[in-house]
């Protein structure tokens, strides 16, 4: 049996309080140590730990969409949350309950290669995601260490955060709202969103088709939809960018996204224009499965190029970076593979000589799982986070050292697992309509279907396939 450091247990550290502060009340610091260890079985037994559950919630408004959760709970009273991807449906983590009950949680990486096949790009890698988070932060609690030290340790203790900004048709505004995430938050990079949408109303901008349809100008991939944007609309763009350098300067790190959608020379011209801005990169400027379109922009653009928030799993970042089609990597964690397959990512891209930023929006949990990710990754730059501006984003955890985003930067926990728990009170008061809290999912206890990986049939399942 794995041999842990004894510790003070919750019952243990009220006991121990009370007799020296002669029944006074427990003091900040070891309350939030309290709730950081509450749930943390210091005397489970790792090889009979069992999942016994897996539920869900549905939390409203973190991020930009809503965020489901999940919780897996075990025979040992331990339990793991995890984060489904913004927008996406925990529909994507119920199904996989039937596969995961009465498996061992600490075997991630066997669980991980059983539901790997349920994941695709974009948000429907949510379920597994979730999942695999949850499964590590079981293991961290019972062997009483945090994430990223089963991951190798950490390379830096603090995460550099950058986020977007609220968008202005005034050049001058948007501005001012960097410069105050700059000076006021203290962010120490910054990232703007500056799409072809704030010069279309000008005449002479665009050339585009007229009348298109909904789905011409949302869901067909940019090569298709034959919009170019002209020189006067490219002086329109350079115009609020100029405002916002001038704002915050030249010193500090300033990325760009959701340019729309564009024909491949428009973006080569935009990145040439933008050179003298020198910007961190053009993110997602073409879906990221055109390689060679991409590899053709990156050699062509002076301004760095990234993508990879909607990928799934590490195989088609390498093909990316093999490449050369682009100058930076930015997965997502909820949508890249969890944590273990985020690092896996970092650290082959560092062989390719590519550094990683990465994309976040959501709750306090996935976020978290992207600071221990981050902190055990070499190559890592900063993570995004959509929240800054939400005022009840990190009242949803607690047990973590407040404000959890401190002049620009999350401290890396030492806490077992996420390094985290759920405040229950804050969650359900932000629930969306007509959903529960964690409520039992028996219903999807028994859900199954012929949709197994041979390789990955045990014994006694085959011979049940054969009787039947």
């Amino acid at each position: 049996m794995f041999k842990r450091n004894e510790k003070l247990g919750r019952r243990d550290l009220f006991k121990a309080s009370a007799g020296i502060m002669g029944g006074a009340l427990l003091s900040r610091e070891a309350a939030a140590e309290q709730a950081a260890q509450k749930n943390v079985n210091m005397n489970s037994s790792p090889s009979a730990l069992k999942i016994t559950d897996l539920r869900v919630c549905v939390v409203v408004k973190p991020g930009p969409s809503p965020c489901p959760l999940i919780r897996i709970d075990t025979n040992q009273g331990v339990y793991g949350i995890g984060e489904v991807r913004d927008g996406a449906s925990p529909t994507y983590a119920l199904f996989l309950k039937s596969r995961l009950l009465n498996e061992n949680p600490l075997n991630i990486t066997y669980l991980w290669q059983k539901i790997k096949q349920f994941g695709f790009h974009g948000r429907q890698a949510g379920g597994v995601v979730a999942v695999e988070e949850a499964l590590w932060d079981i293991a961290g609690k019972v062997y009483n260490v945090p994430i990223y030290q089963m991951l190798g340790g950490k390379f830096r203790d603090r995460i550099r955060i950058y986020a977007d900004t609220t968008e202005s048709d005034d050049p001058k505004i948007y501005a001012q709202r960097m410069k105050e995430r700059k000076e006021v938050m203290g962010l120490t990079w910054l990232k703007m969103d500056l799409g072809i949408e704030f010069v279309a109303k000008t005449p002479g901008t665009l050339t585009h088709p007229s009348e298109q349809t909904e789905w011409e100008r949302r869901a067909l991939p940019h090569p298709f939809i034959a919009n170019e944007v002209t020189d006067k609309g490219i002086d329109m763009l350079c115009s609020y960018v100029a405002a916002i350098r001038e704002a915050v300067g030249m010193e500090i790190p300033l990325s760009m996204d959701h340019l729309g959608h564009l024909g491949v020379n428009s973006i080569i011209r935009l990145g040439k224009a933008y050179e003298k801005y020198n910007l961190s990169w053009m993110e997602d400027v073409i879906p990221w499965q055109y390689t060679d379109m991409l590899a053709h922009i990156t050699a062509e653009s002076p301004t760095p190029i990234n993508t990879g928030e909607d990928i799934y799993l590490k195989e088609g970042f390498i093909n990316l970076c093999e490449k050369h089609a682009v100058s930076k990597i930015h997965p997502d964690i909820s949508t890249s593979g969890g944590i273990l397959e985020t690092h896996k990512i970092g650290d082959a891209a560092f062989e390719l000589g590519v550094p990683m930023a990465m994309h976040y929006a959501g709750t306090p949990v996935g976020a978290m799982a992207s600071v221990h990710c981050a902190a055990a990754t070499e190559n890592f730059l900063a993570c995004e986070n959509h929240s800054l501006d939400v005022p009840f984003w990190q009242d949803l955890v607690e047990g973590i050292e407040k404000p959890i985003i401190n002049k620009g930067f999350i401290k890396v926990p030492d806490k077992p697992g996420l390094g985290i728990t759920l405040n229950d009170e804050v969650v359900k008061q932000h629930l969306a309509p007509g959903t529960g809290y964690f409520e039992p999912t028996p219903q999807w206890d028994h859900e199954r279907s012929g949709d197994w990986l041979w390789s990955m049939i045990k014994a006694e399942e085959a011979a049940a396939s054969r009787r039947a």
